[in-house]
C-alpha cells in the first residue's frame, strides 16, 4: 500500500460515524448490509448515509454490489489488511524487532 492510499483510508475513518459504519460492516462479514438498513441502524438520513458510504468506498474500505433494487455494502477486507500491514510494517524495527 502506498502512503497516499493509507492517508485516504485513515482520513475516511477519522470521522466517528464512518468509523462506526466500517466497524459494523466488518462484523457483518462479506454479506454486508443494504444502504437502507445502515441508515435505519444508525438513524441517519439516507442522503447523509450515502455521503458516508461514498467516502468509505472512495478510500477503498468498502465494496458494493447491487441486489435487486438495493445496494449492499461490505468491508473490503483485502484493503483493510493492506492498511494494517502498512501501519505495522516497521513495528519495533528500531528495537531489533522486539515489541
Amino acid at each position: 500500500m502506498k502512503t497516499k492510499e493509507a492517508v485516504s483510508a485513515l482520513q475516511a475513518l477519522a470521522q466517528e460515524t464512518r468509523l462506526e459504519i466500517f466497524r459494523l460492516l466488518v462484523r457483518k462479514g462479506p454479506g454486508g448490509m443494504a444502504a437502507g438498513e445502515l441508515s435505519g441502524h444508525f438513524a441517519i438520513p439516507s442522503a447523509t448515509m450515502s455521503f458516508h458510504l461514498k467516502e468509505l468506498s472512495q478510500a477503498g474500505l468498502l465494496v458494493s454490489r447491487r441486489e435487486s433494487r438495493s445496494i449492499i455494502y461490505s468491508a473490503n477486507y483485502e484493503h483493510m489488511q493492506l492498511l494494517l500491514g502498512f501501519l505495522l510494517e516497521n513495528c519495533c524495527s528500531d528495537n531489533g524487532g522486539k515489541c
